[in-house]
């Protein structure tokens, strides 16, 4: 909004030239995410105090985590109002990878209300059906990638990492399925990873971080034929998107960290994978995507070897899955799980800006 209004003033103070650079409004947009979210959640976590909207526990969970029955939870609220927010602040907002990214985030992020809410009110770990939750994200995602695809004219062509000039075309349709497939998958997979104080936004937050450079390289056609990736028409302002998820994270994690003062809740998760998704996607950097959120992949992986097993054997490969209980029920504490899982992520994300250097 700001670039919209102010960068016509250049020619009266060269103050306002900063507007037209990503890099001035991509630093003002984290500061500002990260502001509105600090300062919100205090008074919003009295809120949900009084109004005693707390977090469920499930009862074959860990022992240990028994203390955190009755903890504010739907603090994704304030993750999403600060992301979508700060990018309505200081993004282009002709840009319509922005538009798509935010519309998926906002989808998912009703979805997740909609789930966190029927936990609160019915006292109870279960919440909207998983089945109903899927086909709703599905739509919301294809409808989304369709327009981009079929509106905008977005690249079908999937980059293959560590390979120059290698594509697969998949074609308009099938990359909308594929593009779906793989956000969904995304978006649910941090909702699984989202078990422990602070677990899932260190990931979220390195994901992020890794995907506004791959973006700002896409959308710079210097860098992009230097580098020999896709270039992307526009895809620099992901980056002012993606640095939002990074400033209201922190703003989150000030109260998130262990002990917990509040829970993102499916408020937060499925919007945050969803957007994580969609910057993969739209910086065409999608199969990357498996590397960078490689904690994720390995966090919904362990569930469905865990389910599998027990239903085919009987068996369980796992102590308890996600595999973060894992290790909890190995006896390691849960802050040196959770910086653990800090650490790989950002290995994870160093290893895929690697790659760009290995095509």
């Amino acid at each position: 909004m700001l670039y919209h209004l102010l960068v016509e003033l250049r020619s009266s103070s060269i103050l306002f030239n900063v507007f037209r650079y990503i890099s001035f409004r991509t630093a003002a947009a984290m500061i500002t995410a990260l502001l509105i979210a600090w300062l919100v959640y205090p008074p919003f976590i009295r809120l949900l105090q009084r109004i005693r909207v707390g977090q469920m526990v499930r009862t074959d969970g860990p022992e240990t985590h028994k203390v955190k029955q009755g903890t504010p939870t739907m603090g994704g609220l304030v993750i999403l109002a600060a992301t979508v927010l700060s990018t309505l602040l200081w993004a282009r907002l002709d840009n319509p990878l922005v538009w798509g990214t935010l519309a998926i985030a906002v989808a998912f992020g009703a979805v997740g209300f909609m789930d966190d809410y029927q936990k609160v009110t019915r006292k109870d770990t279960r919440g909207v059906s998983g089945k109903a939750r899927l086909a709703i994200e599905a739509v919301a995602t294809a409808a989304v990638m369709g327009v981009l695809v079929y509106r905008y004219a977005l690249s079908t062509v999937v980059a293959v990492p560590f390979l120059k000039d290698v594509g697969l075309d998949l074609g308009a349709p099938g990359y909308v399925v594929f593009s779906t497939l793989v956000i969904v998958g995304c978006a649910n997979a941090v909702n699984l990873t989202d078990g422990l104080d602070g677990l899932a936004i260190g990931p979220v937050m390195t994901s992020a971080m890794t995907f506004a450079v791959l973006a700002y390289l896409a959308g710079n056609f210097k860098y992009a034929e230097y580098l020999q990736i896709p270039p992307v028409a526009g895809a620099g302002e992901l980056t002012v998107l993606a640095v939002t998820i990074v400033g209201a994270g922190l703003g989150f994690l000030w109260y998130n960290t262990f002990p917990a003062s509040i829970f993102m809740g499916d408020t937060g998760s499925l919007p945050l994978g969803g957007a994580i998704g969609a910057l993969a996607f739209l910086s065409k950097n999608e199969l990357l995507l498996a590397l960078v959120g490689g904690v994720f992949v390995v966090e919904a992986l362990s569930v469905i070897v865990q389910v599998a097993s027990f239903k085919t054997t009987g068996r369980r490969v796992f102590r308890m899955a996600p595999i973060h209980h894992h290790f909890e029920q190995q006896g390691m504490s849960e802050p040196k799980v959770i910086v653990r899982f800090w650490i790989v992520s950002i290995l994870l994300a160093l290893f895929a800006l690697m790659t760009l250097k290995l095509r």
